[in-house]
């Protein structure tokens, strides 16, 4: 196989659609109560530590998919991907993943010392998930939660903020909401042969899958609402109006149930993000309004 060939599928294999994901690590810059979103020197810092995570992700990507390489080439969708398909060598997938790792960890101890080891405990355990973990029923979506958690921190340390618990729990609970839409989305695709492809799907079922989707639901929904009406949040943004942006978290989740259920979509998160229309003009509308208040509210 060519180096360019090579390389073109290593890109592939990093899963560039899935960066969206880091945009969490953007989520301390957005809510700072010193509006460090205009503050150039933070902004940097913050997309700094965004392409870090995108390059850590990568790394965990490439982990995973030589892990579940034989797995792959059983599964009418993931077969596709460049490992299981043999157009990425495995041996240079390695060497790509060890680098990505050096580069985003020495990264991000250049820009902060507890960033680099919140770096390093993400790739460690997302490696750990790759390897075990996600064998292990209900652990395994808690650590794809616990992921985004991280990543939230992460830009907290970034640009040297305190990250609010409750955004945390926010966080926490939503990544839970779309890791266990995905459980469901893989366990109706494969059906029967679900336990085959993967061997945690046998332990769900779409009837428990559907009750745990509910509950995460409401706890997202109840945490943001607390949240925005908190004491605290009032105070930090000199706004108490932060509650009106509820109506649109209420649609984003109704909307990708909706999704999950009639459209038979939620494999991919990112692409239900990416792709329905609806949604993007949620998160747009939830965005310029909450930029309105923080920036621009008076009580």
């Amino acid at each position: 196989m060519s180096l360019k060939r090579q390389l073109g599928a290593l890109l592939t294999s990093l899963r560039p659609h899935q960066w969206t994901k880091n945009l969490v690590v953007l989520a301390a810059l957005f809510f700072s109560e010193r509006r460090l979103l205009l503050h150039g020197p933070s902004v940097q810092a913050a997309l700094a530590a965004f392409v870090i995570f995108c390059l850590l992700s990568g790394s965990v990507y490439l982990v995973n998919d030589l892990v579940d390489v034989e797995q792959d080439r059983r599964h009418p969708v993931k077969r596709n991907r460049p490992l299981a398909a043999g157009r990425l060598s495995p041996a240079f997938a390695r060497v790509a993943a060890v680098v990505l790792v050096v580069v985003s960890v020495g990264g991000a101890f250049a820009i902060d010392f507890q960033l680099g080891i919140v770096a390093i405990v993400y790739f460690v355990t997302m490696a750990a998930y790759s390897f075990k973990l996600k064998h292990v029923v209900i652990l395994d979506v808690l650590i794809v939660a616990m992921g985004f958690v991280m990543r939230a921190v992460a830009g907290a340390l970034a640009i040297d903020v305190a990250f609010s618990n409750w955004l945390l729990l926010c966080t926490l609970l939503l990544a839970l909401f779309l890791a266990l839409a995905k459980r469901r989305h893989e366990s109706t695709l494969l059906a029967e042969e679900a336990s085959e492809h993967r061997r945690i799907l046998g332990e769900y079922s779409p009837y428990l899958l559907d009750q745990m989707i509910a509950v995460v639901a409401a706890s997202t929904l109840i945490s943001y609402a607390l949240y925005t009406s908190a004491p605290e949040t009032v105070a930090k943004f000199g706004t108490e109006r932060l509650i009106w942006t509820l109506p649109y978290v209420l649609y984003g989740i109704f909307r990708y149930l909706y999704l999950v259920h009639r459209k038979e979509e939620g494999g991919s998160p990112t692409r239900v993000l990416l792709n329905d229309r609806p949604i993007l003009v949620t998160v747009a509308l939830w965005a310029a309004t909450m930029v309105t208040l923080i920036y621009h509210g008076n009580g």
